[in-house]
């Protein structure tokens, strides 16, 4: 039997915002341009956008992280997610959360989800310590 292979991730966002976050990775890590891919959605249509995102995973089994949850990346890249059952969408896409990525990219798809969610959503927090959040708000102090 064969070993399944590692995924791939694909970073979508809005203009070059994929770009400076793939890059940083890339400095961090020292990871190389086929374990992470930065796609931008600008000057195309939401069609050519899931294309890209198609020609990026090539066949592979991928996490497509986006800028927003709720933006067109995202309802993108949820088009081949419905037909592609190897590709993952998570929305809010941020460092910590990609650089864990490259890490443990080897893990099983669900056990990679569940920690990339775990250790990027504490990455959020806000500055000052002394600012109380609005009730109802998410948040931690920093």
């Amino acid at each position: 039997m064969s070993e399944p292979q590692p995924l791939v991730g694909i970073v979508l966002g809005h203009g070059a915002l994929a770009d400076g976050l793939v890059d940083a990775v890339r400095q961090i890590s020292g990871v190389g341009p086929e374990t992470l891919i930065p796609l931008s959605n600008r000057g195309l249509s939401p069609e050519a956008v899931a294309d890209a995102v198609r020609r990026a995973a090539d066949g592979r089994p991928a996490i497509v992280f986006t800028d927003m949850h709720g933006g067109s990346c995202a309802h993108a890249a949820r088009r081949c997610a419905h037909v592609r059952p190897d590709i993952i969408v998570v929305g809010g896409v941020n460092l910590p959360m990609l650089l864990d990525f490259v890490l443990h990219r080897e893990l099983p798809p669900a056990e990679l989800l569940e920690r990339l969610l775990t250790r990027g959503c504490p990455s959020v927090c806000y500055a000052p310590a002394g600012v109380e959040p609005r009730p109802g708000a998410a948040g931690n102090r920093a």
